[in-house]
């Protein structure tokens, strides 16, 4: 049966409702850490992602040890603070207020790295766009999303770090580099509008603004 609260039950989400509802999500984590269960099958549907070549070239890393997401928040926290401080006074005043990320109250972890050596050196599909497979690993980091808005939880992708020291961090190999950090838990809700519109730091581009027919340029069908 359909749940009638903030967050419906996962029957009831068509893969339309949850791409509707997705949010990077910042300040409602509830604190509760996911189930293991729960976070296995966002895994399995992150896993199931379309790649170039089948090389499946990401792999997830799990964090949960409070002291590891501490560490890493205030390294964020330092980050934020030196994008702050390159801004305008008006930009600046309108990022103050925006929460950036919800790595310690989340409560878990995932870096979603990617190796483009995975499959060998020749995978097929990526000879002539090798980019396809970086391509491969964000379309896992898009499953991963959707189905976790079906299952009501949230997922907010921190970006504000450098990326040498969360390799070092995590002990990657050379070949393997980080592309996202996501804080993933339960949430209260989801916002009904994201946080950069609700903040005033940007609004969404209009759907009719990015169509081209036939060539870059051309006016939307009517």
């Amino acid at each position: 049966m359909c749940s009638e609260g903030p967050i419906a039950s996962p029957e009831c989400l068509s893969v339309y409702d949850a791409i509707r509802l997705r949010r990077d999500v910042r300040a409602e984590f509830t604190g509760a850490v996911v189930e293991d269960a729960t976070l296995l099958r966002i895994l399995e549907a992150a896993h199931r992602a379309p790649s170039v070549g089948n090389s499946m070239p990401w792999d997830f890393v799990v964090l949960r040890d409070p002291a590891m997401l501490a560490k890493f928040a205030e390294h964020v926290a330092q980050k934020r603070q030196e994008f702050n401080d390159s801004l305008p006074a008006d930009r600046a005043e309108t990022f103050n207020p925006i929460k950036i990320e919800g790595i310690v109250e989340s409560g878990t972890g995932i870096v979603v790295t990617h190796d483009q050596t995975r499959g060998g050196t020749h995978v097929l599909g990526r000879a002539t766009v090798p980019e396809t497979g970086i391509y491969s690993t964000v379309l896992a980091i898009q499953n991963l999303w959707l189905a976790a808005t079906a299952e009501g939880i949230g997922v907010g992708w921190v970006s504000f770090y450098d990326t040498p020291y969360l390799s070092e961090m995590l002990g990657l190999p050379s070949h393997v580099k980080p592309v996202a950090w996501l804080c993933v838990g339960p949430v209260r809700e989801f916002q009904t509008v994201p946080d950069l519109e609700r903040f005033g730091w940007r609004d969404r581009r209009p759907l009719e603004a990015a169509i081209h027919w036939e060539q870059f340029g051309s006016p939307a069908a009517e």
